[in-house]
């Protein structure tokens, strides 16, 4: 009779723990731990990736780091402890979040790095933009301009792995013209935390030394390229300087049309979310998602899912209107 009694109670507890499972793949639970909302750009991730998750069935729980290592692992642990089923993490500092991210693997949740690649740690996943495109985008939309002379590289923040791959695909195109002695690099520096305000302290301080002798500057990103043009602005250099950016920043679409900025970078950010968020649930319910790449994260290669970049100049910067991401009183500034 106990062992019956004992078999019911065993099957029972197994039942529901099947049915745990199922309505965990069902309804998903994911954590989506954000660098820093504070950042015109990752408000809008949340966004679409809060709507294409809450279509999939998902429930949604969003932090956000405020650009601190030690607010995001602590969001991440919180986020454990809720027992969500997968987390995202767009990673401020992306060597730091190792420890954070095996305590996630212990307790059986999927770790999916978005937009920026989480380095040494245990992942399921990560899903970018081709940054490596992104980066040969800004350099070959800064040589159309420029073709020749005295060029400067604004990096992006040294935490972030995304800036080294940045780095890479500006000097695929730069290099061969730097050999052949077209280009000069005379200074090239890492922003810390992307900030506006010290990409204008980096380009003063490179004007002077050079005598304002700098025909172009790589920047890495739009936020950084709004700094180095205020630098340029105050010695009458803004329009006569090519600078690259990218993100499609309202701020850097108007600068590419009033042409004090040559280009910038759109990525589908509606797409990025989405994908992500479809991903993140295949993860759950133990489906294959469509990896297209891998990538090495120092702890082991990493199933990757690359989107596709467009370059923005002035000729095609109507697509952000017809794809809904501005519209043209937003890009107009009425």
């Amino acid at each position: 009779m106990q062992k019956i009694v004992r078999s019911a109670v065993i099957g029972a507890m197994l039942l529901l723990g099947s049915t745990q499972a199922q309505a965990d793949a069902t309804n998903p639970k994911i954590g989506f731990s954000i660098d820093d909302l504070r950042v015109e750009r990752w408000a809008r991730d949340r966004d679409y990736f809060v709507a294409a998750a809450t279509q999939l069935g998902a429930k949604v729980y969003v932090q956000s780091a405020d650009a601190s290592e030690q607010k995001q692992i602590a969001q991440i642990e919180n986020l454990i402890a809720r027992g969500v089923d997968v987390l995202v993490v767009v990673p401020y500092n992306a060597t730091v979040l190792n420890n954070a991210i095996k305590e996630a693997k212990k307790a059986k949740i999927k770790v999916v790095s978005y937009d920026r690649l989480a380095l040494n740690s245990d992942l399921d996943a990560y899903i970018s933009f081709d940054n490596k495109a992104v980066g040969e985008m800004q350099a070959r939309g800064v040589v159309q301009v420029q073709p020749k002379g005295n060029y400067y590289l604004l990096g992006g923040a040294p935490t972030d792995n995304n800036a080294k791959i940045l780095r890479e695909g500006q000097m695929a195109v730069l290099q061969p013209l730097i050999d052949k002695g077209d280009i000069k690099v005379v200074g090239k520096q890492w922003v810390k935390e992307w900030s506006p305000s010290e990409a204008l302290a980096i380009v003063e301080n490179a004007l002077t030394a050079s005598g304002n002798k700098i025909d172009a500057i790589v920047a890495s990103n739009d936020t950084i390229a709004g700094g180095a043009i205020q630098a340029l602005a105050a010695q009458k250099l803004s329009g006569k300087v090519a600078v690259s950016g990218q993100d499609a920043d309202l701020a850097a679409v108007r600068r590419v049309l009033a042409g004090t900025q040559a280009m910038t970078v759109y990525k589908p950010l509606k797409l990025l979310a989405g994908e992500a968020a479809k991903l993140s649930v295949q993860l759950v319910r133990n489906q294959k998602p469509a990896f297209n790449a891998q990538y090495d994260n120092g702890f082991k290669k990493v199933d990757t899912l690359l989107l596709k970049p467009t370059m923005l100049t002035k000729a095609n910067i109507n697509l952000l209107v017809s794809d809904g991401f501005y519209t043209s009183a937003q890009i107009a500034g009425k």
